[in-house]
């Protein structure tokens, strides 16, 4: 088997590599990458191989930094089919069709300011109907159930814990003579989650891809942050102010609306309006309802003895822009959730142009905000900042909780390759900053001396 490594190398976007095995061409995840505007057009664009001679795809979960880009992909002539589970593939229907609008706008946006200087218009990478047309060639499996991809090689999902639908890929490869497994970790939860069954431990691994996001940081304990919500939003209730928090809409959205029913339940939180402002978390969450066999055993007792975990009588979802405006003119205290979790699109923004100047309210992050995102230069301290390119001064209390993170830290991941069963013999760090891929890759040097540990760099191949 040969991989090469075509994305998510020393970076956390753009996860794309192909393992070329028994003279066939097989795709892990197809990922938009992020980064400076022409390196991202040109990559995400151009895909360095021939999408026409890959024999098939798999997909280790919805997230667009690792499925974003498969309407490109199949637009450009894959015409094979794409293996997740089922419900990555509802997920991964409605994200893909919300990238298709933001390519949509952005080109727009871009050919505007373009025509001002004389220069052509731009096309968005893909479409709505190229997004609808890659969900059909999605084919979905349950989780541990072994099925045929190419020749000689049989792929079993195992749950990956990170958000609904995640896997890990088990590759039981048959080539030149010899059998070995290999194990591509996706992305690896941090196990105990409120939503998800833990990681699962898979056996006699001969070869591991292992991703590194937080190869190098601890995070907080979960339970001190549910306890840490329930007291910023209720100081913030008391003294009537409003509670924004900016939320991705697949994993993070859910997560807070479940903890925010159980401080209610509890009695450590008063029943105030609760707003998910959202199309797209609206969508993704109403995605959750339908695929309880991904839940945990404590929120399947509680769906099936309680309620609803994602619906109470003070949540409202929010789908159409008028009722989004109208929280404008909310007097009473309340809880406003929206996206985008780095504040770079959507709702959100416009609720922190109402609210952030506001000493009484609170904006609470729950999730990873990158470099230069308006939600990094909030948290960093910038003021003023600058929102739909006005700027505006930062009164409102910032609060910070990376507990809520579906990715596992150092230690989670550490307990994760010391669950694995088998004599490993090589080791690829992906999809982490260069900083975190390395200092994990020298975690497991030291974990597993017998194994080589490889952080391959763009476009790097290796062969097992």
């Amino acid at each position: 088997m040969q991989i090469h490594f075509f994305g998510a190398t020393r970076t956390t976007t753009g996860s794309l590599f192909l393992l070329e095995i028994n003279q066939q061409r097989l795709l892990f995840e197809c990922g938009l990458f992020q980064g400076k505007r022409d390196e991202s057009v040109e990559r995400n664009r151009n895909f360095p191989f021939d999408p026409k001679q890959l024999d098939a795809v798999v997909l280790s979960h919805a997230h667009i930094d690792h499925c974003g880009n498969l309407p490109n992909l199949c637009r450009q002539g894959y015409t094979g089919n794409i293996y997740c589970t089922f419900a990555t593939r509802d997920l991964a229907a409605i994200m893909l069709e919300d990238s298709a609008e933001i390519q949509r706008a952005d080109a727009e946006f871009v050919s505007k300011k373009r025509a001002k200087k004389g220069q052509p218009p731009v096309e968005p990478l893909y479409s709505a109907a190229d997004a609808e047309r890659a969900v059909r060639q999605f084919v979905s499996i349950n989780y541990d159930r072994p099925f045929p991809v190419i020749d000689g090689v049989t792929v079993t999902f195992r749950d990956a814990g990170h958000i609904l639908g995640s896997a890990q890929v088990v590759l039981d490869v048959r080539e030149a003579g010899r059998t070995y497994r290999f194990l591509f970790s996706g992305d690896i939860g941090r196990g105990n989650d409120d939503i998800l069954r833990d990681p699962e431990r898979v056996e006699q691994v001969d070869y591991l891809q292992i991703e590194s996001t937080y190869g190098d940081r601890e995070h907080s304990a979960k339970q001190s942050a549910n306890e840490e919500v329930g007291r910023l939003v209720r100081d913030t209730l008391d003294k009537k102010g409003k509670v924004i928090i900016p939320a991705f809409s697949v994993g993070r959205t859910q997560q807070i609306v479940y903890t925010l029913h159980q401080l209610t339940c509890d009695s450590k939180l008063s029943k105030v309006p609760i707003f998910v402002d959202s199309p797209l978390s609206v969508n993704a969450t109403e995605v959750y309802r339908l695929h309880p066999e991904c839940f945990n055993d404590a929120i399947s007792r509680f769906l099936r003895e309680k309620e609803n975990p994602f619906g109470m009588e003070n949540l409202t979802y929010i789908r159409e822009v008028a009722h989004s405006m109208k929280l404008n003119d909310l007097k009473e205290p309340a809880i406003i959730i929206s996206a985008s979790g780095m504040c770079e699109a959507g709702r959100i923004r416009h609720h922190l142009k109402n609210h952030i100047g506001n000493p009484e309210d609170l904006v609470l992050f729950i999730g990873y905000c990158a470099e230069r995102t308006l939600g990094a230069q909030i948290l960093s301290g910038q003021n003023p900042v600058s929102i739909f390119g006005e700027p505006h001064e930062v009164r409102a209390r910032i609060a910070s909780l990376d507990a809520f993170s579906g990715h596992a830290d150092k230690n989670e991941l550490r307990r994760y390759v010391d669950a694995l069963t088998g004599d490993i013999k090589k080791i690829f760090v992906v999809h982490g900053e260069e900083s975190q891929a390395m200092a994990f890759g020298e975690t497991l040097r030291a974990m597993k001396p017998k194994a080589e540990v490889f952080v391959p760099e763009y476009k790097q191949a290796a062969t097992i």
